[in-house]
């Protein structure tokens, strides 16, 4: 074993879950052999605390990263604040020109309220809707995090939240009389929309759903949800967490020309600063004057400051464009080596900045085998990528020769029928589960 390995045998006996985040689990890559923990990161390099040096080709801050780790624009602005400081009895001047910024991008919106998280932001954005309508039913199609509101959806006979990107979430903390106050609904089907309506549409508070996450809407899906949502007399929120700042400058839902009563945004906002905004209009903001939200942190000053100096680069360098086409290369040289080798695999169609494989036959004990041999070449290497500004073309050049030589070894070891023996460890884990 080594510091990093023994440092996360340590936590999983003293903190539940291991980690603050079920993405950032080992087990949920390779277990025993994924390092848990970075003594620095910088670009699109992560050194471990034995000073191993990897190339995040997997998630790169859980996609919070869009300017790549310690992005010395961000970071300027920020160590200037903090040495200023970063929080008083006082409020910081930030978060108004945050809003104004925000405001700005989407003309649309006239209200902005803070937080700090994206499952924080989700709650509050549910809070307001709720207290704007006066109505309790909340309708999801994808993800959008871990508190009661949401897990409510699971608490029925069948888990409805399965296929929302995180199945076997359970509920299990979860008060049972929230039972049927979080309902479902699968992306551009209008005939399990339509079912919500009918079903909820006189207590239905707000529809709350990702404008897009790895394809585009159907020609007029996105326009039809708007259009029956504000009818039942219910809001519209569109989760921009994950997929804002990604496919133009702003939330996704500027490409579709669908603007929402609510927004939410997170992850990039702060290239790795803790900030997340609620944006709506007037009408549909008007709960937030209402019912208590209220946190000392959401006061700070670190998370508006670095949000503003992201959106700034993010403007200047067109990050969406950047984006796409490291994650239009990453997909060819998967597509160029998974045919060379013959290798089962099926490359997700879709936008590149959320650009994916999968493994067709033994999917699971594939990609861990996958992820456990790209370790060994230096690379934190999932099925999935999300691309930055930092994957330039020296580490395309150098990810390029490493899949190309993973996946000769992957091929002969799928002929010698040797798949568990040569993982190293376990198979990795699906969705979440208890370690200890």
């Amino acid at each position: 074993m080594n510091k990093t390995q023994d440092l996360y045998l340590k936590a999983k006996k003293i903190i539940p879950g291991g980690t603050q985040l079920l993405s950032k689990r080992p087990e949920q890559f390779a277990p025993d052999q994924w390092p848990a923990y970075f003594s620095k990161a910088k670009g699109c390099e992560t050194w471990d605390l034995d000073g191993k040096h990897y190339y995040d080709m997997a998630t790169n801050g859980i996609s919070a990263c869009l300017l790549g780790f310690a992005d010395e624009t961000v970071s300027e602005a920020v160590i200037n604040r903090v040495k200023n400081g970063c929080h008083s009895s006082l409020n910081p001047p930030e978060e108004v020109a945050l809003a104004e910024r925000l405001i700005d991008i989407h003309p649309w919106a006239e209200n902005v309220r803070f937080a700090r998280t994206g499952g924080e932001i989700a709650a509050v954005a549910v809070r307001i809707a709720r207290a704007t309508t006066g109505r309790k039913v909340i309708a999801v199609c994808g993800y959008h995090g871990w508190c009661d509101w949401y897990l409510a959806a699971n608490l029925g006979e069948h888990a409805s939240l399965d296929g929302h990107l995180l199945p076997g979430l359970n509920p299990i903390g979860v008060p049972n009389n929230l039972r049927n106050t979080t309902v479902t609904f699968t992306y551009n089907s209008k005939e399990e929309f339509d079912q919500v309506i009918s079903q909820h549409g006189q207590d239905l508070a707000a529809v709350i759903m990702e404008p897009t996450r790895y394809y585009d809407p159907e020609d007029g899906f996105l326009q039809y949800v708007k259009d029956r949502t504000n009818k039942s007399g219910a809001l519209l929120i569109f989760d921009e967490i994950s997929i804002g700042w990604r496919l133009t400058f702003g939330g996704a839902h500027l490409r579709y020309g669908v603007n929402p009563d609510l927004a939410i945004f997170a992850k990039a906002l702060g290239n790795g600063h803790p900030i997340a905004a609620v944006i709506g209009t007037k009408a549909a903001m008007e709960g937030a004057h209402t019912s208590f939200i209220s946190s000392t942190y959401w006061t700070e000053s670190v998370g508006p400051t670095a949000a503003l100096a992201a959106i700034d680069k993010m403007e200047r360098l067109q990050v969406w464009k950047i984006v796409d086409s490291v994650g239009g290369r990453a997909t060819e040289i998967w597509q160029k080596y998974g045919e060379k080798y013959n290798l089962p695999i099926t490359i997700g169609k879709g936008h590149n900045c959320f650009a994916r494989f999968d493994f067709t036959e033994h999917a699971n004990e594939l990609r861990t085998l996958y992820t456990a041999l790209m370790l060994k070449k230096g690379f934190l290497a999932s099925i999935k990528i999300s691309p930055t500004v930092a994957h330039d073309e020296k580490i395309l050049e150098k990810y390029d020769t490493a899949i190309d030589e993973v996946f000769a070894q992957i091929k002969a070891i799928i002929e010698k029928d040797t798949i568990l023996e040569s993982i190293g460890g376990r198979p990795a884990d699906i969705g979440f589960k208890r370690l200890l």
